[in-house]
């Protein structure tokens, strides 16, 4: 639309990491909201003018005029295509310079008042001698890409103008010898000169890097050119062989040698692999030693000394992978996401080694595989549980019956590549014995330093691991020796919310088992109460294992009753229908009935299901003062029940008991699943309150559970694990939690939807511990002694 003094009205499309010249005519994929308005609403028809302007920053989603060069180039729409509901293709084709000078709108779509900049074409002598030189480099240029069409070089004759050529020439030079910012300069020169001038230093530093890959590729043939030479003359032998219809005896030699010339063997394997050659030749294929050599050349020949597979390690690309495969854990995908961009900026392409820790059914194992799709390398899990051998890392020695290489050679060798991602499933479940400690052969893998030359027993030859991208998952990482712990970082994946199973469960879990079943949403479709169902009463867990595995029961026998020929089209699965499916719930809220009895108590610790309730019994019996503790549980534990009843024992007096109380009768301390328990100091707190409940005849408050570890003098000490506690406490229906005061820091770490239901009490002595369970009949007490109290750990140190 004509402006005032020659201006022009016209709709702005920011482009991307790339810049649009005049005489080019290039595609342009629109996704942005902005520039899909702009599709729809201003190029109603083919053949419209709109204004294409660079983004400076590529960063910004939706940028303003502030985040755009001044200077584009006007295009005509030749093609809309549309790809999705907001996705369209655009061809464009440029037509000439223009210049913003004054920003009209930016919603809904961006406008600006613009002047164009017409071409300058006064031609003199030196402008056409820079004219001949930039055809003369281009033209050397086009002669080194030998997959350019021949037809390509008669462009240049097709362009007369000197401004238009150096267009056409920055127009096609590859990104990587010519940046964002130098193209736009070249946009930006309305001189003819100065643009020539400009384009001719980028095709001189292209034609540079061409020659010297030339000079090199040179170089390599003729390297390659012996071992070339060998293969073809073989190749010819057997063919002459085969017509005179001659059996070779060689045959098999023969195809070894051929898998060891394509493998591209480093010269130390390849002389190695040579030698194998020559004592095999002179064996009988009957005898042991030929069968045990022919297998080593076989292993030789198949691993991946040189294959590997080009890198895409972009953030951006981390991240959508991240969030298509994954619902929450934003912590985790923060964490994943730095370690990205480290690597995507680093040189040698190393970073740390990331080890997640969590229970079972987080998904631990399928990040590693979201970060090798998005990276676009090969995939490998090495499942290291129950191993005890260190030759399972190292491989046996090719003097033992039977002997293999190690599972890294293994893996190595099934991926197919040098550079793929391996995930060290379970590194916490290794053992050692008297055949040695896997774990510390895992030492020279997964250092940095030393794994560019790590030599497997079976293969006797240096392999590069450097270029492999490992990552490891536990349980726990303190069951992992500290000397491999050193080398790993840790990230937790404690569990999820009862709302993030359900969302998980809704986005991922469903239509997998309903792809699975061959059933579609049309023919099922679960109501969020049926899941919530699920998650509550029929599955108890951190992660989402078992609830994929009872979304799976119901879409069995929703298949069976389809195949009994009953219709079951639109069914919605309820509440009810989940019961009648799966039968009674198998796991009930037990924390109101269980504790409404004095001397019982609940409790919190770290199990191998992430974290659970525990309860912590307390009965008295006559006797002579025996201390029983049972319920499986381990030496801590032991140890945290003696100190609690000795804290009780302390304050018989202001529990209004004998001091000499425990004389007259035994007492029993039982913890069922107290085998499960993992971090048994948890149990220290909720333990003295099951005794103080059982003497005082009092029950705790059934909505209330606690954690911490105790001493001797009272105080509470922090624990390890209280998101995952937490989680566990708020997926027992639990309404109020005693912590540890030190712990305060860590609450930052559980999600809001758990601290906005349960009420966190903080405490560092045991009497507050007391007060809060048992109710305020000890509240006045409490106090009194708190006042009387020896002073805190921290005022006693130093």
């Amino acid at each position: 639309m004509p402006g005032p003094r020659g201006r022009e009205l016209v709709a702005v499309l920011p482009l991307l990491n790339s810049v649009l010249f005049p005489m080019s005519v290039v595609p342009v994929n629109v996704g942005r909201p902005r520039s899909v308005r702009l599709v729809e609403q201003a190029l109603a028809h083919v053949g419209a003018i709109i204004g294409v302007v660079t983004q400076r920053q590529p960063e910004v989603a939706e940028p303003t005029f502030d985040d755009l060069y001044t200077v584009g180039t006007l295009s005509r729409v030749v093609k809309v295509i549309r790809l999705g509901r907001s996705n369209y293709s655009l061809v464009l084709n440029g037509l000439g310079r223009f210049r913003i000078v004054e920003a009209v709108q930016v919603e809904p779509f961006m406008q600006a008042m613009v002047e164009r900049v017409p071409e300058r074409s006064r031609a003199n002598s030196e402008l056409r001698q820079l004219d001949q030189q930039l055809r003369a480099r281009t033209r050397e240029v086009l002669e080194l890409m030998p997959n350019l069409p021949k037809e390509t070089a008669n462009v240049l004759d097709n362009v007369r103008g000197a401004g238009a050529l150096a267009d056409l020439i920055a127009s096609n030079i590859p990104d990587e010898h010519a940046s964002i910012v130098a193209r736009q300069r070249i946009l930006e020169a309305f001189e003819p000169r100065a643009r020539v001038e400009l384009v001719l230093g980028m095709v001189e530093r292209q034609l540079e890097v061409l020659k010297v890959k030339d000079e090199i590729s040179g170089s390599v043939r003729e390297e390659m050119s012996t071992s070339q030479r060998e293969v073809a003359l073989r190749q010819q032998l057997r063919a002459i062989r085969e017509e005179l219809g001659e059996a070779a005896e060689d045959d098999e030699i023969e195809v070894l040698r051929d898998r060891i010339a394509r493998a591209e063997l480093p010269a130390e394997a390849e002389r190695v692999a040579r030698k194998q050659l020559g004592r095999i030749a002179g064996m009988t294929p009957q005898s042991a030693e030929y069968q045990v050599a022919r297998t080593y050349l076989e292993w030789l020949g198949d691993l991946p000394w040189s294959r590997s597979t080009p890198d895409n390690v972009q953030v951006r690309e981390v991240r959508r992978c991240l969030e298509e495969d994954h619902f929450g854990l934003e912590t985790v995908k923060q964490r994943i996401v730095e370690y990205t961009a480290i690597r995507q900026l680093r040189t040698d392409k190393r970073g740390p080694i990331l080890l997640f820790v969590g229970p079972p059914g987080v998904g631990k194992t399928s990040l590693g595989r979201s970060i090798a799709r998005a990276m676009g390398r090969r995939y490998g899990r090495i499942a290291l549980g129950g191993v005890r051998d260190e030759a399972e890392i190292r491989g046996h020695r090719r003097t033992y019956v039977g002997a293999l290489p190690g599972r890294i050679i293994q893996a190595l060798k099934k991926v197919g590549t040098r550079n793929p991602v391996l995930v060290l499933d379970e590194v916490d479940k290794m053992g050692a014995d008297m055949r040695g400690d896997p774990a510390a052969a895992l030492l020279e893998v997964l250092d940095p330093e030393h794994n560019h030359t790590f030599t497997d027993h079976y293969i006797d030859l240096p392999f590069d691991l450097s270029q492999v991208v490992f990552l490891a998952t536990a349980n726990y990482w303190e069951h992992i020796p500290e000397a491999l712990r050193d080398r790993l970082e840790v990230i937790d994946l404690p569990g999820y919310t009862r709302t993030e199973k359900r969302a998980i469960a809704e986005q991922f879990l469903v239509p997998k088992q309903l792809r699975e079943h061959g059933l579609t949403e049309e023919l099922l479709r679960f109501e969020p109460e049926a899941l919530n169902a699920l998650i509550d009463h029929y599955t108890h867990e951190s992660g989402v294992r078992n609830l994929e595995r009872e979304i799976a029961a119901i879409c069995r026998a929703i298949t069976v009753q389809m195949a009994e020929g009953a219709a079951v089209e639109g069914l919605v699965v309820i509440p009810d229908l989940v019961e009648e499916l799966l039968g009674p719930h198998k796991h009930r809220p037990e924390t109101a009935e269980r504790t409404l009895i004095p001397g019982v108590a609940a409790g919190l610790s770290l199990t191998s299901a992430g974290a659970d309730l525990l309860f912590i019994e307390a009965t008295r019996m006559p006797g002579r003062g025996e201390i029983t503790v049972t319920g499986g549980m381990q030496s801590v534990m032991r140890e945290s029940a003696t100190t609690a009843v000795s804290f009780v024992r302390s304050r018989a007096e202001r529990f209004g008991l004998d001091p000499e109380w425990l004389r007259s009768f035994d007492l029993h301390l039982h913890v069922p699943r107290g085998g499960s328990a993992h971090d048994a100091a948890c149990g220290g707190v909720p333990m003295a309150v099951a005794v103080a409940s059982l003497l005082l005849g009092r029950p705790t408050r059934p909505e209330v559970a606690a954690t911490g570890e105790l001493t001797l003098r009272g105080h509470v000490l922090p624990v390890s694990g209280l998101k995952a506690q937490l989680l566990a406490a708020h997926r027992a229906g639990i309404r109020e939690v005693v912590i540890p005061a030190r712990n305060a820091r860590e609450l930052e770490e559980v999600p809001d939807e758990v601290r906005s239901d349960l009420a966190v009490h903080l405490v560092s002595h045991l009497d507050q511990a007391l007060t809060l369970m048992l109710g305020d009949a000890l509240a006045q007490a409490s106090q009194e002694h708190l006042a009387q109290a020896e002073p805190p750990l921290e005022e006693m140190r130093p």
